[in-house]
């Protein structure tokens, strides 16, 4: 079998020499090679993994499986220098915020008939889901997912007779008792750079991001619900105290050194994280757990579920043959795999299922929280250009260093956000 993996200094020219495929036919032998792009960091074994994947393919449909890793760093700006040369591959891992951009493009080929006639409509975890939908129709093939949640020292709680928050007033109650017998820890840090932290409180006070309402989006950060949300969040450190004014330029990887060092008690945290804490703090063993993030009176807040999608492009002449690896990649072993060796969670919710009715306190909660409490920012190309604004960050540094009030923050970051996503 052939399977070759090309340098990134290759990229350019090997993108140039893609050649198209004659028509795939499912499980039957054939010569065509798939062309695949695969997203290089997120799997510390990515090229073996595919190596037995390779074999999988060429046993399953008689076809070659040509793989080129590509830095996440570079990533965005080949594909679009790929989508206007029309040298893009038959498949692409896309992370979840650029599959709409690329499919608003034309870039990308629908695969609702693909998903139906596999019977897989039911199965596929709907935040992933929402965002791979574009204009009605999917584009992206839930692949993998994190999603965060809070993390916190169960030995901290033990020794202070506390117990796990379910609500908003939980959080503040318990962080009052550490704040006050635990000075040498930040019981809730608030991190200013954070974007995808401030979310969950937004949703889970009944607000918005932003919705399209007619052919224009409208941002809802100025409004009581959301405004509720946002002054809870930042209250926790300028009202109560809770965090530090250090934490007011952290990104979420200084939350995440910090709750290494044994400073932090309570934080948001990615699902992907525990294994990287207890590898950076072993004595941290057995001494921290996980909870959904709360609703504000109980339940789960939702929070924002990223990751990436398998997408197929308009310009592949194979098809069928490029389902063919979207159906492997994405259920059974190969899906359940690729979760084990990153420390993320398969696209499925079959998958899913033994892991919501694991006892491990670093697991369970966080694929509670995924099916329960996934949800996805606003779907569409612009919504990128606010990130890349860091609209969000800035109006909650704003409130943190008492620059803004919250009424006065959220009116500037809805405009901001508005102008933006409507390209005015």
């Amino acid at each position: 079998m052939k399977k070759r993996y090309l340098p990134i200094a290759m990229f350019a020219i090997a993108a140039l020499g893609l050649t198209a495929c004659s028509g795939g036919g499912t499980d039957s032998p054939t010569d065509d090679t798939l062309d695949v792009w695969i997203m290089q960091g997120t799997n510390p074994d990515t090229e073996a993994f595919f190596d037995t994947v390779g074999d999988a393919f060429t046993e399953k449909t008689g076809a070659t499986l040509n793989v080129e890793f590509v830095q996440w760093a570079d990533a965005h700006d080949r594909f679009v220098t790929a989508i206007a040369g029309g040298t893009t591959p038959d498949i692409a891992e896309t992370g979840t915020t650029w599959t709409a951009e690329f499919a608003d493009s034309g870039a990308l080929a629908p695969i609702d008939d693909y998903v139906a006639e596999a019977g897989l409509e039911d199965d596929l975890v709907q935040g992933l889901v929402d965002s791979g939908t574009y204009d009605g129709s999917l584009f992206g093939m839930p692949w993998y997912a994190g999603v965060r949640s809070i993390i916190y020292r169960t030995d901290v709680f033990a020794e202070l007779g506390l117990a796990a928050p379910t609500t908003w007033q939980e959080i503040v109650d318990a962080a009052t008792v550490i704040h006050a017998e635990r000075p040498d820890l930040i019981p809730f840090p608030v991190p200013g750079d954070a974007e995808m932290l401030t979310y969950p409180w937004v949703w889970g006070a009944g607000g918005e991001v932003s919705t399209l309402e007619g052919d224009q989006w409208v941002s809802g950060l100025d409004a009581d619900e959301a405004r509720e949300g946002i002054r809870f969040y930042t209250g926790l450190a300028t009202e109560h105290g809770f965090s530090s004014a250090g934490a007011t330029t952290w990104k979420e990887t200084d939350l995440l050194d910090n709750f290494s060092q044994g400073t932090v008690a309570m934080a948001i945290s990615g699902s992907w994280t525990p294994a990287t804490v207890l590898e950076k703090a072993p004595e941290l063993e057995g001494k921290i757990g996980a909870i959904a993030i709360p609703g504000q009176n109980g339940g789960i807040s939702p929070s924002v579920l990223g990751g990436s999608h398998l997408s197929m492009f308009e310009g592949s002449e194979n098809k069928d043959l490029a389902w063919d690896f979207m159906e492997l990649m994405t259920t059974g072993d190969f899906a359940q795999q690729w979760a084990d060796q990153t420390g993320y969670f398969a696209g499925t919710e079959s998958l899913l299922q033994p892991t919501i009715e694991s006892d491990d306190p670093l697991v369970q909660p966080f694929a509670e929280q995924m099916v329960d409490g996934g949800a996805s920012l606003p779907v569409t190309p612009t919504f990128g250009a606010v990130q890349a604004k860091k609209t969000t960050n800035a109006m909650i540094q704003s409130i943190l260093s008492g620059q803004k009030t919250v009424d006065e923050a959220t009116t500037d970051a809805a405009a901001e956000m508005n102008d933006i996503m409507n390209g005015n």
